[in-house]
């Protein structure tokens, strides 16, 4: 009975292929740099994806009966200050995904209705479109806490119906470019120019070296999410076999995915005349790119210019009706699944007790609605700040990534520290020579530093201190409340301990 319970190989790789790989996250790739993103993606899953899994399988195993989570990890290895605020930029990234997705989420939901993005015309009151969306974002997050408080987690099944929506649109996708490609007789909408192509992005944003490094932050994002695989080590069946052997296998299917994925854009979509116009934005890419492949393939098997374009306005729809059950399912879990579980695996003298208190359903509703405050807040923040639409989606990207990759400096920097102690039963173990593991945790940590480094100067670069801001902001803003609850929680225990010995 036991060992059928115990997860297996092809069982792990599933799961693997789930959490990580994006359908997204192809199509932001080839909106920023085209065919040159997939030299990223490769490196990027050699140098971080690869390396950094090991390590997160390590403190998984090692910590296999910590409920907290990346939090006992990282307190187990530099101490309980640092695990506090590594933790809390890593829920901060969650926030931030939130706030992007609350205002995102209107756009598959436009697709849906309309068969291509109309968020841009929308106005209430006279707004803009963009500060329209933003209080529609800000409706959204309070109405899923609203649910979400009073325990309808059962709305999050939704999500495993998108994932089935999203696979068979990916299936689509590869379908659809193969047919076109073999009926333009091998003809591609983006030519190859030589290994130019794969090297010189068409994105004249992504021309100069520094948007190049800045790219990395991109292709680390799209490996995101593997920090909650190392925690289910215990549960596989032979984890020193299973775990590496399913870690090996998937970075190679999910990096020939993405690398196969990005190069089948270019079959139906030529950048220049798709994506160089205004309209497009890293908010409706996926909706565009889709609505695109079915117009390319209903003129590939000589269908009329009208039978084409319903083709890829079903497309568009379909791609909006799977974004949106995924986004929906997405949400109803995130609002309180981080938040709930860095709440209770860490220790409740650093939080006020409003802060730690469940509510009938087992929720922190005190906690939720703050965190709703505050993603509402950074919504307006920026919606109103006087972005257009297209700088409004660039700025939330770039916060997602950045605030998505800090916290892996947090894990992969404590590696070293967690390697020393003496007195852990470690049942899985990669990292076995000092030298060798300094040298992967150095090469791990320049990448990380230099993607986020790049992707906070570039802005600054151009001038556009506005995107500047809002990309470097999110992880110093909640590293401090952090620093601030941590330093608060230590006053009130010093003025307890006095009390209590008078």
């Amino acid at each position: 009975m036991e060992n059928q319970k115990k997860i297996k190989l092809s069982n792990l790789i599933l799961m693997i292929f789930t959490a990580i790989y994006g359908f997204a996250n192809t199509t932001v790739a080839y909106d920023q740099m085209g065919y040159a993103s997939i030299i990223w993606y490769v490196l990027a899953a050699l140098l971080f994806f690869l390396p950094s899994a090991m390590m997160l399988a390590e403190y998984g195993s090692a910590f296999k009966e910590a409920k907290g989570g990346i939090y006992s990890w990282l307190a187990g290895s530099i101490g309980e200050k640092w695990a506090f605020i590594g933790t809390f930029i890593w829920l901060s990234s969650w926030i931030i995904w939130m706030l992007s997705t609350s205002t995102k989420v209107w756009i598959p939901l436009s697709t849906l209705i309309s068969g291509s993005d109309q968020t841009q015309t929308w106005s209430i009151l006279g707004l803009s479109s963009t500060q329209t969306v933003g209080l529609l974002g800000i409706v959204w997050i309070l109405t899923v806490t609203f649910f979400a408080t009073r325990g309808v987690n059962s709305i999050a099944k939704i999500s495993s119906l998108g994932g089935i929506f999203v696979m068979f649109l990916t299936a689509l996708f590869f379908v659809a470019s193969i047919v076109i490609v073999i009926l333009s007789h091998g003809q591609l909408a983006e030519p190859i120019n030589g290994i130019h192509s794969f090297i010189s992005s068409p994105n004249p944003q992504f021309s100069s070296p520094m948007a190049l490094m800045s790219f990395v932050t991109y292709a680390v994002f799209a490996y995101a999410g593997m920090e909650s695989m190392g925690g289910i080590t215990d549960s596989m069946d032979k984890p020193e076999k299973t775990f590496p052997k399913g870690l090996i296998i998937s970075t190679i299917a999910i990096t020939i995915m993405y690398s196969l994925s990005i190069f089948l854009w270019g079959i139906s979509t030529n950048w220049s005349s798709v994506l160089g116009k205004s309209q497009v934005n890293l908010g409706n890419i996926t909706y565009v790119l889709m609505n695109n492949l079915g117009l390319v393939l209903g003129k590939a098997m000589g269908l009329s210019a009208v039978t084409s374009a319903t083709i890829g306005h079903w497309l568009a729809r379909l791609t909006g009706l799977s974004m949106f059950m995924a986004y929906l399912g997405s949400f109803f879990v995130l609002v309180y699944s981080p938040l709930k579980s860095f709440i209770i695996g860490s220790s409740p003298k650093l939080w006020p007790k409003k802060m730690t208190k469940l509510n009938k359903v087992g929720m922190p509703a005190y906690s939720m609605w703050l965190q709703a405050i505050v993603v509402a807040v950074f919504i307006f923040l920026v919606a109103f700040g006087g972005s257009a639409a297209n700088e409004f989606y660039l700025i939330l990207t770039d916060m997602g990534n950045v605030s998505t990759s800090f916290p892996y400096l947090f894990l992969i920097g404590a590696f070293p520290f967690f390697k020393r102690r003496q007195d852990l039963e470690r049942p899985f173990v990669v990292y076995k020579n000092r030298t060798f593991t300094n040298t992967v945790v150095a090469v791990v940590l320049v990448i990380l530093v230099g993607g986020i480094g790049f992707t906070c100067l570039q802005p600054i670069m151009d001038h556009d201190y506005m995107t500047a801001f809002w990309t470097i902001i999110g992880p110093i803003f909640f590293g401090a409340v952090a620093w601030i609850f941590y330093h608060n929680a230590q006053k009130r225990s010093a003025e307890e301990t006095a009390s209590n010995e008078d």
